[in-house]
């Protein structure tokens, strides 16, 4: 039996590697296809999803301005009213009516006031306009809110504006 040459050895490694590199040229090519395949299917997803979640925006929203044509209703009943009635506190009470409901509206949607007279100072949500030396509270206590304070959802939107207690140090 003869010996391969050196040369055979090479060609026949040559080959095998050859037969190698083609099947992992193969396989490449399956995997860039796959991917391709992914980044169009992942893209029509991420479309599907963003009309999906602009569809429930868009019924959020609707819902919640037609709970507040109801509110608009009321106000503009209040103001014919006020227009053609000497009673003010008919006029007073159906205002206040429509502001709670307003307020209840709101907070359905996820909107609350913030509680702050007679509260701690908090610097989350409220601003100290003033400080009052006082008596009458503890230090740190608002004694006032100059402007109310509101959340939305867990989230501070705007703050209360608030004067608070000092320590009062005048004379008797």
């Amino acid at each position: 039996m003869e010996k391969p040459s050196r040369r055979t050895k090479v060609s026949e490694e040559l080959k095998r590697l050859k037969e190698e590199l083609n099947a992992e040229q193969a396989k490449s090519r399956e995997y860039l296809d796959r991917l391709k395949y992914l980044q169009a299917d992942f893209e029509n997803y991420r479309k599907r999803v963003e009309r999906e979640f602009q569809e429930v925006t868009q019924r959020s929203n609707e819902k919640l301005i037609v709970n507040l044509l109801n509110v608009i209703d009321d106000l503009e009943r209040a103001i014919e009213t006020g227009r053609t009635t000497v009673n003010a506190n008919a006029l007073l009470e159906g205002v206040e009516m429509t502001r709670k409901k307003l307020y209840t509206i709101l907070e359905q949607e996820g909107f609350v006031k913030i509680e702050a007279y007679g509260k701690p100072f908090d610097p989350n949500v409220h601003e100290i306009l003033a400080k009052v030396p006082t008596k009458n509270y503890d230090e740190g206590i608002v004694i006032e809110e100059v402007r109310k304070g509101f959340m939305f959802k867990g989230k501070v939107i705007r703050p209360s504006i608030v004067k608070i207690a000092c320590k009062y140090e005048g004379g008797e």
